[in-house]
């Protein structure tokens, strides 16, 4: 089954992971790859620090909506903007919206409210890609945050739903919460490298979600994998030595914890390689090399 076929046709997909897995890049390449079966693509970058724009070829976005290509755009998201745009729709008198938007009660409101601004995140991407605002798409891609926070991401629109009731971010919280326990309309892909901590982090990832949210991802992806060692360096020696045995050492680790991830998980995986590549090759290339391990067009 290729990548469109494990992605299906859905409205949102939620790519997470530990941190320094490569997650980022695999939001990016994921893009291209749909992108390419013609799907209309807009990705969601929750990291403030905006490192998708370098992977993507295109200029920062600084919270706009920045077109990359035909079909394809970019927007780095700031939580607490996606609350003061549903206020403003909410309040017809726009200097009342200002004005309780610009105030410090707001300000502490935003940043304490449990969940409000994971909640916010999915928010943004259920208006996305339900037409209320940008350029109409079909599949928003979120770069979530790390693990940890990416579970709470997921389950935050239940705990707002729970917490607020009624009222506009009530009933955004509602939106959003149907959306994200519907498996035929979003879809959550675990990255992860073949190494102890990051592949025992995904095996609690996939556990928490079955048992919060009641779903599976669908998709795991193993990254950066090392490979294999040729048979022809067997018999260097010499100053090559200890670089090769470190070879071996990785390459043996990538091994035992595949095997462990494979045990736990029966659903679609891919294995990436590690590359020597940044910016737009990086992208592009993973996005072939996704595709070809998931047994589509690389």
């Amino acid at each position: 089954m290729d990548l469109a076929g494990v992605l299906g046709r859905r409205e949102l997909v939620v790519v997470t992971g530990k941190g320094g897995v490569g997650k980022t890049a695999l939001a990016g390449a994921i893009a291209l790859a749909l992108h390419a079966r013609g799907r209309r693509i807009l990705v969601l970058e929750a990291d403030p620090r905006e490192s998708l724009h370098q992977l993507l070829g295109t200029a920062p976005s600084g919270g706009e909506i920045v077109p990359v290509r035909p079909r394809l755009w970019l927007q780095n998201l700031q939580p607490r903007r996606v609350v003061e745009r549903v206020v403003h729709r909410r309040i017809p008198i726009p200097p009342v919206a200002r004005a309780f938007t610009s105030s410090p009660v707001f300000g502490h409101f935003v940043e304490g409210s449990p969940g409000l601004k994971e909640m916010a995140l999915l928010g943004q991407a259920v208006e996305l890609a339900a037409g209320v605002e940008g350029p109409g798409v079909d599949t928003v891609i979120l770069d979530a945050p790390a693990t940890g926070h990416g579970l709470q991401l997921l389950a935050a629109p239940r705990l707002v739903s729970d917490a607020i009731g009624g009222g506009p971010l009530g009933e955004l919280a509602t939106q959003v919460e149907r959306l994200v326990a519907d498996p035929g309309r979003s879809a959550v892909v675990a990255v992860a490298l073949a190494e102890e901590l990051p592949v025992q982090e995904t095996l609690e990832l996939l556990t928490a979600l079955r048992d919060r949210l009641g779903r599976e991802p669908a998709l795991v992806v193993a990254n950066q994998l090392y490979p294999a060692v040729p048979a022809a360096a067997a018999g260097l020696a010499g100053a090559h030595a200890p670089a090769l045995e470190l070879w071996r050492r990785r390459r043996a680790m990538n091994d035992r914890e595949l095997a462990r991830l494979r045990a736990a998980w029966a659903g679609p995986l891919a294995e990436l390689p590690l590359l020597a590549a940044g910016g737009p090759a990086l992208a592009a290339a993973l996005a072939g090399r996704l595709e070809a391990s998931l047994g589509g067009p690389a």
